[in-house]
């Protein structure tokens, strides 16, 4: 899917664990939100979502209390659902949104799809989640996107009246704007945080899919991402500017692909914040 853009340097990545992973159905989080002064509490559930190809294992997170807020699926990176992006879900969440992390690789394995520690550098690392993230075509991608766009609609804590957000990380970024232009309607905002193989030359480009789109999108462009290949970012601005959207393509000086991913070698915090802010800002623009 996204070869060696995938992650570039080595990723340690102590967060996938089993152990650590969580086995409960339903928790009670209480998070310090960024911008909040009070503590805010999340509800956090394992959720089986009913997909064409099977049931896919995922984390549904959303505000306590009663409310309907505005929905936000979560596309992993490649080592997919894991402790790090449920950390995220619940940061989300504790900000006002009702948000769905899947299991990408449900097809093949319940998250998390590794165990232990996990090091690009060693082959037999990457032969636990290449094949599958190989798999995931671009059909599979639109199909999987509608099933956990209609599950997010489907919940009673989602604001069907606020349109949905949408996020990406390293091969998450192509399924983001597959997301973005299969319910143009529905998607009001888009980011991706070093997306992999966003530009290429085959028919089935995720750039190619901008046209479709209707979203407000932030691409997050990791420094050695846009060093090895400078003309992307061109050809994404390109295409937002002939789809006549509202876009920001930004290159992250100094970080690395994965800086956003606490956790990862690369992670760098200063720049995962600025991203976060981002991302906020994004989404109090478009969804509220």
């Amino acid at each position: 899917m996204c070869d060696d853009l995938i992650h570039q340097g080595l990723t340690h990545d102590p967060t996938v664990s089993r152990r650590a992973f969580g086995l409960g159905v339903a928790a009670t989080v209480v998070l310090h939100s960024s911008v909040a002064t009070a503590q805010t509490k999340v509800v956090e559930k394992d959720v089986n979502v009913t997909m064409a190809s099977g049931v896919s294992d995922s984390a549904l997170i959303y505000p306590e209390g009663k409310g309907s807020w505005p929905g936000v699926l979560v596309w992993t990176d490649i080592l997919g659902l894991r402790p790090v992006f449920r950390e995220m879900g619940q940061r989300l969440a504790a900000e006002g949104y009702v948000v769905l992390v899947p299991n990408p690789f449900y097809r093949n394995a319940k998250a998390p799809v590794v165990d232990g520690t996990f090091d690009f550098s060693k082959a037999e690392d990457r032969a636990k989640v290449m094949p599958m993230a190989a798999a995931l075509t671009a059909d599979a991608n639109i199909s999987d996107a509608k099933a956990y766009l209609a599950f997010l609609d489907a919940q009673p804590q989602t604001n069907k009246k606020k349109k949905l957000g949408v996020q990406g990380y390293c091969m998450g970024g192509p399924l983001t704007f597959r997301s973005a232009a299969i319910a143009p309607e529905r998607v009001g905002a888009a980011a991706t945080f070093h997306g992999g193989g966003l530009v290429s030359d085959k028919p089935d480009s995720p750039h190619l899919m901008i046209s479709k789109m209707k979203a407000e999108v932030i691409c997050a462009v990791a420094d050695n991402d846009d060093k090895r290949d400078p003309t992307a970012k061109d050809k994404l601005k390109e295409a937002f500017a002939a789809a006549h959207l509202k876009a920001t393509v930004e290159v992250y000086e100094g970080c690395s692909h994965g800086w956003t991913v606490r956790g990862s070698q690369v992670y760098n915090e200063q720049g995962a914040e600025k991203a976060w802010a981002e991302l906020l800002a994004l989404y109090k623009r478009n969804l509220e």
